[in-house]
């Protein structure tokens, strides 16, 4: 009996650390996978609000991080100036951001279950009664404004800690551009709309081959942006390598 994935090629976007561990769970499955890194996780030195959100850790209310990254190096610049606070509630925006703190022994993790946005973090419960409270939020340099003006709207001072930077590595295009002209490429999966406007960006004039090929994202705002526009269409997984792999199944089906 043959794999599931089988014939069917895929470019995954994310950091190669990431990407190594994925590429082996659908290689599994019978999947090509061809790796092209649009985005690389860099550190930064603190900035003054960082530096002065993560000395007051003890006096907030809920830490709230927008990625596994932020979880990353967030705790760890934390734990840099002492303990972890007790009391200090944590939340996360997606299951792998969960996952990650979980992993890092929080056994209590806010987190939305269906989806894997802002929206949806915000529309749970304990983000409804933020009036008076103190909340830090982990996150890279730069990013949405989402969480800090619906928070603060609902009376919660907010402060951020960037802990990283997004940047667009250089990387060899070749292997990914030569296999998008053979025809062996028929899906590429992106967790961000930055890492997808770098991928299209970096394959240059090969973008015209993404007319035939589908684009896998995790929510449908990736999505949203004009390099999504190359794709043949677009189809939403769900989480992590497994919902992945079920969305490239799906592709079998309906081509």
């Amino acid at each position: 009996m043959s794999a599931r994935l089988e014939g069917i090629g895929v470019v995954l976007t994310r950091p190669r650390g990431a990407a190594e561990r994925t590429r082996a769970e659908l290689a599994r499955e019978g999947a090509r996978v061809f790796l092209l890194p649009a985005l690389e996780i860099e550190d930064i030195a603190p900035s003054g609000e960082t530096a002065a959100a993560l000395a007051r850790l003890d006096r907030i209310a809920l830490a709230i991080f927008v990625s596994a990254n932020a979880v990353d190096k967030g705790l760890a610049a934390a734990r840099r100036l002492g303990a972890w606070p007790r009391a200090l509630a944590v939340a996360a925006i997606g299951e792998a951001t969960a996952d990650a703190l979980r992993n890092s022994g929080f056994a209590a993790v806010i987190s939305p279950r269906e989806r894997h946005d802002s929206d949806a973090l915000l529309a749970l419960a304990p983000m409804q009664s933020v009036n008076g409270k103190d909340i830090i939020v982990f996150r890279g340099e730069g990013g949405r404004e989402r969480l800090r003006e619906v928070l603060e709207a609902r009376g919660a001072r907010v402060a951020y800690a960037e802990v990283y930077r997004r940047v667009r590595p250089h990387a060899d295009v070749a292997p990914v551009a030569e296999a998008l002209a053979r025809g062996e490429v028929h899906a590429v999966n992106a967790l961000s709309a930055e890492t997808l406007d770098n991928f299209v960006d970096m394959i240059g004039a090969g973008a015209a081959r993404l007319a035939s090929v589908a684009l896998v994202v995790p929510h449908a705002a990736i999505a949203s942006g004009e390099s999504a526009r190359h794709f043949a269409r677009t189809v939403v997984s769900a989480h992590g390598a497994a919902g992945l792999a079920d969305a490239l199944a799906g592709l079998r089906v309906t081509t």
